[in-house]
């Protein structure tokens, strides 16, 4: 029973990305802002089944792809990517030039990183650097995004497709930040609790992609009530 309750947690990073993108197949009438995030699915399916598929049937496959961590480091860039131009793509009035220069200041660090700390290609374990900076930086488009909410006064913003997405990246990134940050050492020290660490990842992933559905389910029932 245990071993099928962690194949199914395995796994997670797999079938919760099809929650949303099910839904999305029905629901194909969404908002344009909300492209960015779709994509971000479609590509997040297929880096997270190559990763499992490797993790799970590497003794089958040749030997220089018996590691799936470059796929992470992909992954943590197309999410960074995607939920950057979610973020631009709201047009919200406050803070604007900010939400232009994030890029920029994301793209200085990783090269930095990559350059002069840690190997993208590494076969031995994820870039923590890249993940951690990753989560930081989505938590402050979060931020930005709450405080410019506030500034606007808006009183209903649960009925707001980009409050639930920007609600479940929130809480993906505040639970994964220091997750991302000690994970590499851990793995160092002790591969077990690594391990069961990054169980915390899988169900704050799940989480977003539920708070996604939601995301998307929202423009439907403002149709259907209308």
């Amino acid at each position: 029973m245990n071993d099928i309750l962690s194949d199914i947690m395995d796994w997670s990073e797999v079938w919760a990305l099809l929650i949303p993108l099910l839904y999305f197949l029905f629901k194909r009438n969404q908002p344009r802002y909300l492209t960015p995030v779709i994509v971000y699915l479609f590509i997040a399916l297929l880096i997270n089944l190559t990763g499992n598929i490797i993790a799970d049937y590497k003794d089958y496959l040749p030997l220089w792809m018996h590691s799936n961590n470059p796929l992470y480091n992909l992954h943590s860039l197309i999410r960074l990517i995607c939920f950057s131009c979610f973020f631009i793509a709201l047009k919200q009035p406050s803070f604007t030039r900010l939400k232009y220069i994030l890029p920029a200041i994301s793209l200085l660090i990783i090269i930095i990183n990559f350059k002069y700390v840690e190997n993208f290609g590494n076969l031995d374990h994820l870039s923590g650097n890249l993940l951690a900076a990753e989560a930081y930086i989505l938590l402050v488009y979060c931020m930005l995004y709450y405080l410019a909410k506030l500034r606007d006064d808006e009183s209903d913003i649960s009925s707001d497709p980009d409050f639930w997405i920007v609600t479940g990246l929130s809480i993906y990134v505040v639970v994964n930040f220091f997750v991302f940050l000690f994970y590499v050492p851990m793995i160092n020290q002790n591969p077990n609790l690594a391990n069961n660490i990054w169980s915390v990842h899988n169900i704050a992933y799940i989480i977003l992609c539920i708070f996604i559905t939601k995301a998307l389910y929202e423009p439907a029932r403002h149709q259907h009530t209308a």
